[in-house]
């Protein structure tokens, strides 16, 4: 054997043995380290807590362990949540000092990111959950130009329903000071104001619960939690979606049918009109679900892509991962795709309704295969409607931009579709993309613009020169594709035969009293010369005249906007104050006064902007029970109730419950909930001298008098 040959076993057998080391031993490495991570995390270190950059365990390697009954904690210091250039959905800045004695989630987003789409319905569960332990905070640190504007985050913070305050982070301040390098990341951070631990991407329900119940264990223990309840202005007490659309995401024209199709995400219906908007049907109740049945009964979450074959419609149930069947002549609704739970498998596929989908955003027919832009999963998937099969088509998984082989290619939260018959044009909407594939299942997959996850603009022109932002819609008509190019608020259109692309309408008009014809546009759709856009932030239908560019709003005739769901018939009154005063005896007849009056402690006042409402009624044990409940809508500290004695002669007395909000002079974010309650036990008789009740809100030891 040579010297070379000699030198080439030994490096075999090096290879070997490091293949072998790996094997066997890298599985007990990352045991190891997953146990030093929990010890670390759980331990009570010597000398200064640690700042935040310097300390930041993960959920992950440390949930088992957060689990077991056990104080001692790794803790690091956080910065506070300066910076920002506005805060929405609250009525102004908020500090972590604001919040000592909660436990407080910081979610880094952007309103783009379908992963941190994702996560919101997990922070909306742990809100729920935990209502008065838990405070949730967004910092919306923005990727794109278009996110950095504070009224596109506001509309994003009604289109998804959130719940909390979210700060605009527009120069990435508050990103920077935690260390922050991807989206979505989490911290937490418990009620004595330090950094318990940090987690990255989605999925975190189960790690996020586990770390809240054991801070509310631990914190209760020391006396540090404040349970009492808060309420932050949320843009939906002033913008309530009573317009006739609210955020519609796609539209889908029927020439031949003269029928119109709207996603009308965020009231999660369908609403069905001729081409000239007058209504046919509407398809969901307007309230979040995922029921089958009659088009009145029948609910959607977030419905998106539409796709029409004869009298079915099929939709993009997005947040629900369903597909779902409109029967257009019986208006039945019926699931055919999905488990109605977000699906993880991204490399098989199997029966429709075992399968799990993710964030499906919009759909096309070709023959009987059903074409699906899968955002979540960053594919293309198939449904074949006669076999009932889901499949994935193109795409490995990874968000990114990679042309190729179907199954190698990579996309980017792929949101819209159209064709020409032999190619699906795709809209990939994080890489500011529009892609080409083949529909015969042969072929590879090529990019007609758009250059990677960061090389996104305003820029008309040929091939590599060109970008768009965030393009969430295509159609294509007359040989040409036709681009709702979203955060340029635009309609691009692009030639796939060079590659070129112009605009074609929209973006802003000059003067600071006009704005352009759309704002964030997410899809259209042709019949004949003309183009149908949803317009998205705009809660309408804007039509365009191909030939003359004109534009004008789809007149919708019979179409109302859903009935918002009415507020429970009994308010809630949580953690309430109960005070029962001592017997009062008052006449039998003429009317009860019952003056409450509040004393708000230093430094506080009276929310102007929220509602007091209280509830009198009856003891339990009357013979005839009574109740009235009121809203004061001007919130006072001192105010009159009266009740018609001969309601309640036959009563052994009242009860007053009262829910107010109190707002610190120093924060006009932080809005305290505040509930009362009072039991009046009386005696009736004719010749009671009055019949008047102080009721005080300060004094919890007296409570109220006879006067």
């Amino acid at each position: 054997m040579s010297n070379d040959q000699a030198r080439l076993a030994d490096r075999r057998h090096g290879v070997i043995c490091i293949r072998r080391l790996l094997a066997f031993g890298l599985p007990l490495l990352i045991g190891l380290a997953i146990y030093g991570w929990s010890w670390w995390f759980l331990r009570e270190g010597p000398g200064e807590i640690p700042d935040v950059g310097k300390a930041r365990p993960a959920f992950r390697l440390a949930s088992t362990a957060l689990a077991q009954e056990t104080d001692k904690e790794k803790r690091y210091r956080v910065p506070e949540l300066d910076g920002g250039v506005a805060w929405l959905n609250t009525a102004g800045p908020i500090q972590l000092s604001d919040l000592r004695g909660k436990i407080v989630i910081l979610d880094f987003w952007t309103l783009c990111c379908i992963n941190c789409i994702h996560v919101l319905p997990d922070l909306a569960r742990l809100e729920k959950k935990y209502p008065n332990q838990v405070v949730v905070i967004g910092v919306h640190s923005a990727k794109f130009e278009n996110e950095k504007n504070s009224e596109s985050i506001r509309k994003a913070i009604l289109r998804y329903e959130i719940s909390h305050p979210v700060v605009n982070d527009a120069n990435m301040k508050i990103w920077r000071a935690y260390g922050v390098n991807s989206w979505p990341t989490i911290h937490v951070i418990d009620p004595e104001g330090n950094g318990v631990g940090y987690a990255t991407g989605e999925g975190l329900y189960e790690p996020l619960d586990n770390v809240i119940a054991k801070l509310i264990t631990l914190h209760r223990r020391k006396k540090t939690l404040n349970e009492e309840p808060l309420r932050f202005d949320l843009a939906r007490f002033k913008e309530r979606g009573d317009s006739l659309l609210f955020f519609p995401g796609k539209v889908l024209a029927d020439a031949a049918g003269q029928r119109l199709f709207i996603a009308d995400s965020t009231h999660h219906r369908i609403v069905i009109t001729d081409l000239n908007g007058k209504k046919i049907a509407i398809a969901g109740s307007g309230m979040p679900g995922k029921t089958d049945g009659s088009f009145d009964k029948a609910s959607f979450n977030d419905p998106q892509g539409l796709a029409l074959d004869g009298d079915t419609l099929y939709v993009a149930d997005r947040k629900n991962d369903l597909i779902r069947a409109l029967d257009l002549k019986s208006q039945k609704v019926k699931t055919i795709a999905g488990t109605g739970d977000q699906g993880q498998d991204r490399e098989r596929g199997g029966p429709a309704l075992t399968t799990g989908l993710n964030s499906p955003w919009d759909l096309l027919l070709h023959g009987r295969t059903l074409f699906i832009a899968m955002a979540g999963h960053h594919q293309i998937w198939t449904l074949d409607l006669d076999k009932a099969v889901l499949a994935p088509y193109a795409g490995n998984g990874r968000e990114d931009i990679k042309d190729g082989s179907l199954d190698a290619a990579s996309f980017a939260q792929p949101s819209g579709l159209a064709s020409d018959g032999t190619r699906l044009f795709v809209a990939d909407s994080e890489v500011s993309a529009v892609r080409s594939l083949p529909l015969s299942g042969r072929g590879e997959v090529a990019s007609l613009v758009g250059e990677g996850l960061f090389e996104f603009g305003d820029v008309d022109g040929t091939g590599a020169k060109v970008r768009l932002q965030h393009a969430l819609g295509v159609a294509f008509h007359a040989g040409k594709l036709y681009v709702a190019d979203t955060y340029n608020s635009k309609i691009k259109v692009i030639d796939p035969a060079d590659r070129s692309c112009i605009t074609f309408l929209g973006g802003k008009e000059k003067g600071w009293l006009t704005s352009g014809p759309f704002n964030e546009p997410g899809g259209l759709s042709f019949a004949g010369e003309k183009i149908y856009v949803a317009d998205t932030n705009n809660h309408r239908i804007r039509v365009v005249d191909l030939a003359t560019k004109a534009v004008s709003t789809l007149d919708l005739q019979g179409v109302t906007a859903p009935k918002v769901a009415q507020e429970a018939s009994a308010p809630v009154f949580p953690n309430p104050t109960k005070v029962t005063l001592p017997a009062a005896t008052v006449p039998r007849t003429g009317e009860l006064a019952l003056e409450v009056e509040l004393t708000l402690p230093a430094g506080f006042k009276l929310n102007p902007d929220a509602q007091m409402t209280y509830v009198v009624e009856t003891l339990p044990g009357a013979k005839t029970a009574w109740s009235e409940t009121r809203k004061l809508d001007t919130p006072k500290t001192a105010f009159r109730v009266a009740v018609p004695a001969d309601k309640i002669n036959e009563a052994n007395g009242l009860m007053l419950s009262l829910v107010y909000y109190e707002r610190g002079n120093g924060s006009q974010a932080i809005c305290r909930v505040k509930s009362r309650i009072w039991e009046i036990p009386l005696k009736f008789d004719a010749s009671a001298a009055t019949g008047v009740i102080h009721l005080l809100g300060s004094d919890v030891a007296k409570g109220g008098s006879v006067r």
